[in-house]
This record gives C-alpha cells, sequence and structure tokens, in this order.
C-alpha cells in the first residue's frame, strides 16, 4: 500500500483491541492487525498510540481518557496510522475492562464509519487543531 492512503474499511470489518491500564496493547483480534498492518507479536506490549495519526487533536484523546478512568464509556472518530504510513478511520467505543486475570484495562471495538461522518469530524478535527496551534 503507498504511504499515506486510505484503508476504508469492509462493512462487516470489527477491531478490537483490549490494553492494560496504562494504554498498552495486550490483545489485538485478526481485523485490527490487519488493517494496522501490523502482526499480533508486533502490536503486544506496545502503546496503544503507536497506531495514532498526527492528525488527530489532542483534545479528542483527552477527553476519551478522562472519561475511561473515570468508570465510564466513550465513543468517537479516531484517525489511525497504518504500518505503512497510511491511515484508517474507525468509530470507537472504549470502555473500562476487568481481565480475566483481575487486572484492569480498556476494550476497545471499532467499527466503520460512514462517509458523511468522516467528512463531519475531519471539520471538526481541523477546527480544534488550529485551536491546539497544530
Amino acid at each position: 500500500m503507498a504511504v499515506g492512503q486510505e484503508t476504508v474499511l469492509d462493512d462487516y470489518a470489527f477491531l478490537v483491541s483490549e490494553t492494560d491500564a496504562k494504554g498498552n496493547i495486550r490483545f489485538a483480534n485478526e481485523d485490527f492487525c490487519k488493517i494496522a498492518e501490523y502482526t499480533l507479536e508486533e502490536l503486544i506490549g506496545q502503546p496503544h498510540s503507536m497506531v495514532r495519526h498526527k492528525d488527530m487533536p489532542k483534545k479528542a484523546f483527552k477527553s476519551l481518557w478522562s472519561t475511561v478512568q473515570s468508570g465510564e464509556t466513550w465513543s468517537g472518530y479516531v484517525k489511525n496510522i497504518t504500518g505503512s504510513g497510511g491511515f484508517y478511520w474507525v468509530f470507537a467505543t472504549v470502555y473500562p475492562f476487568v481481565s480475566c486475570d483481575g487486572s484492569k484495562g480498556y476494550l476497545s471495538c471499532r467499527r466503520k464509519p460512514s462517509v458523511e461522518e468522516i467528512k463531519e469530524v475531519e471539520e471538526l478535527y481541523s477546527e480544534w487543531n488550529k485551536e491546539e496551534g497544530n
């Protein structure tokens, strides 16, 4: 895939990942690995922010972290970067989670957003980035 090229999720893609309380990846499903262009072995133990695209406003992730750390569920649109430098958009739902070993972390489930949703959020994120000086 060419650098900077968009990967559009198919209608049935469902990306799932689990992180520890610090945001380090403990699990990723096959859809996530395929779209992000990493193997499971490459992802495990890495900070989830490794797939964060530079276009994502800091404000969005501050909202995500403050929401999930307070025990609530966060939903929103996220632009991620692929291993080859491309990108993809997801609608994510992230919630606090207790793993089977009793450790706390976060589970993120992501689906394909519509073209209209992406257009709307791109405009909003562009405004936020200008406010942040990006």
